[in-house]
């Protein structure tokens, strides 16, 4: 009877060759993808943690968070506070760690980049620990006591959960302004506290953007909106009757119970902390206010340019402007004349919706077409562009917000969009215009839409989301603000109106030297600590004679640093980038192969976004239009 129970020697070798060979296998199917795996994980576990903790982002980046996996959440308004910038700091810290362990090699080329724009973001971030009490949330012209508001008007109600979850933020509204005002008490207790002027105004719009008078009669915008909301979604099916009834009730119940004290409280808390001897200054008078500066100039911009460097880019191009516009003058005796007549001021477009789509047609050739939102594999022409509704500022908002802005739209749902223009700015004719185009086509609704819905189509990591670069989303704006000026022109000329052509072109030059000249101030009076009256002999020099507008131009920018070199700088950097293409592109370079470059590598630093064109090599699809 033949024994089973034991392997022959013969047999033994063999045996042992197969352990090794699966000990092998094991090996290499643990290590297989190690790196893509773990940066998987990383990212997609940033990217939850990011959205969960704030519903308010979420919302304004996902329509509908369960496609992301995102399926119980707690809506949230995060409490303001130094402890929870330490802790961000801690994790920013070892999320670092934890990226620079990954070989970007072993990467895909999407995902080696994002790796090192995840990488820089974080390294720059780490760096606001040593400024804690510097950034101001309050801002009499930025700050959240308007801008919360204003996102929570334009909440969409897509389901019966948006409105529950909108119902509880404006719920925590109390307890969101309350930790707003331990931060500025602690400000003050660290010698950091903003000017009397500042925060006089700050405390003004508490007591002006929600009043008791205004709820009582129904009329406050959070009412009004939230009534359009609410019956949109009743109408379409989303909730019962009995249900809007219920939400409206509450609604009201919660902004006369809850908003309303909240500012009360905050305006009366500011009150208090109010010192009139601390003056208004840039951030060079506070004890490591330039050194601040540097690091904000990155984080609002994206560029890593020395601040020497800045300057003598602002002022070559400031040479630049002011040459252009002298040769303009000299051309044209009577141009002047002109540019302040009736004639001049009217545009052959009166309306915004003529304006969009004016605007649309002529940015098709220049400008890639957008993919199809529903159907990844069709690509629509560039004049058919999602839908956007241009609404404007509610009257009590108005002396706190911008002259116009953009709501971008969540990254799943980008057919509706909205712009909104602050009409106490009076925008028309050949301003409106322009910032329509700053705005919407071919700027920040139209930069929006392309960039969530070539990340989607093209299956990018989500977590570029939540990455912000001002220079590129508003560098791109005045970029094509300025092409918007050469539309405007083409348009007159069409007309036979050649003289208002070249009146448009002034207007351009005009227009950027001063975006120049203010980012210029912006140096000075944050890192050089120029005071007002240097301020002043500067404007002096560029027909700024008034004391009224030299105090207002020095104001806004000593309250708002980096804010002008956020834009202009973001702008000098693109056209950098553009030369630097042309330079490597040589005979394959257009204006079409440019945008699609910058529009398909998403929200970057410079840094990265020239490493980037280092590396690319335009295809033969993209180097001329459809």
């Amino acid at each position: 009877m033949k024994n089973h129970s034991r392997i022959s020697r013969k047999h033994l070798i063999p045996a042992i060759i197969f352990l090794a060979i699966f000990a092998g296998l094991t090996l290499f199917l643990f290590t297989y993808k190690r790196d893509e795996k773990q940066f998987s994980h990383i990212t997609s576990q940033l990217f939850a943690d990011e959205m969960v903790s704030s519903t308010l982002n979420m919302h304004y980046t996902l329509a509908y968070p369960v496609n992301f996996g995102i399926y119980d959440y707690n809506p949230v308004l995060p409490i303001y506070s130094a402890q929870s910038s330490l802790r961000g700091q801690a994790s920013a810290e070892n999320t670092a760690a934890a990226l620079r362990s990954i070989r970007p090699d072993k990467l895909s080329l999407s995902d080696s980049y994002t790796r090192t724009l995840l990488l820089r973001s974080f390294e720059n971030a780490l760096k606001s620990g040593d400024f804690l009490y510097y950034e101001e949330p309050l801002s009499p012209s930025s700050g959240m006591q308007s801008q919360l508001l204003i996102l929570l008007a334009e909440y969409t109600f897509r389901t019966k959960q948006d409105v529950t979850d909108y119902l509880s933020l404006l719920d925590q509204t109390d307890e969101y302004f309350a930790s707003l005002l331990v931060f500025e008490q602690e400000k003050a207790q660290a010698g950091l506290l903003m000017p009397a002027s500042s925060l006089d105004k700050v405390k003004e719009q508490c007591d002006t953007i929600v009043t008791e008078e205004s709820l009582r009669e129904g009329t406050h915008f959070l009412q009004t909106t939230f009534e359009e909301r609410i019956s949109a979604l009743c109408q379409e099916g989303g909730i019962s009757l009995e249900e809007a009834r219920q939400y409206r009730a509450e609604n009201d119940r919660l902004l006369k119970t809850v908003l309303l004290p909240a500012y009360e409280t905050l305006a009366d808390g500011l009150f208090l902390l109010e010192d009139p001897s601390i003056p208004l200054a840039g951030l060079a008078s506070k004890p490591d206010g330039a050194a601040y500066y540097e690091y904000l100039l990155i984080s609002e911009t994206g560029s890593y340019r020395p601040i020497a460097e800045i300057q003598e880019l602002l002022l070559a191009k400031l040479q630049e402007e002011y040459h252009a516009i002298r040769e303009i003058a000299a051309s044209e005796p009577s141009i002047l004349e002109r540019l302040s007549s009736d004639e001049y001021a009217v545009f052959p477009y009166t309306e915004a919706e003529e304006m969009l789509l004016d605007l649309q047609t002529r940015m098709s050739g220049s400008f890639p077409s957008l993919p199809q939102e529903s159907s990844p594999d069709e690509i629509q022409t560039v004049g058919e562009l999602p839908s956007v509704a241009v609404k404007t500022v509610s009257p009590s908002l108005q002396d706190y917000c911008a002259p116009a802005f953009y709501l971008t739209a969540p990254l799943d749902d980008t057919d509706s969009n909205v712009i909104y223009i602050n009409e106490k700015n009076s925008p028309g004719g050949l301003e409106l215009y322009t910032t329509l185009a700053h705005e919407g086509y071919p700027g920040h609704l139209y930069q929006t839409v392309y960039s969530n819905r070539y990340f989607m189509e093209n299956g990018e990591n989500k977590i570029r989301q939540i990455l912000w670069y001002g220079g590129y989303q508003e560098g791109w704006a005045i970029y094509v603000e300025f092409i918007g000026f050469d539309y405007a022109s083409q348009i007159m000329k069409e007309q036979d109106r050649s003289l208002d052509a070249l009146c448009i072109q002034l207007e351009k030059h005009n227009r950027s030297l001063q975006l120049c000249l203010y980012s210029l101030l912006d140096i000075m009076i944050h890192y050089q600590g120029a005071s007002y009256s240097q301020v002043a002999k500067v404007l002096q020099n560029f027909g700024v004679t008034q004391p009224d507008s030299a105090k207002a131009i020095y104001t806004y920018i000593a309250e708002e640093p980096c804010n002008y070199l956020k834009y202009y700088l973001g702008y000098l950097e693109i056209l950098s980038l553009k030369d630097e293409a042309q330079r490597q592109w040589g005979d394959a370079y257009s204006d079409y192969a440019f945008h699609t470059f910058f529009l398909n590598c998403g929200p970057s630093d410079f840094v990265s976004l020239r490493e980037r064109l280092e590396e690319s090599y335009p295809l033969p699809d993209s180097t001329s239009s459809p």
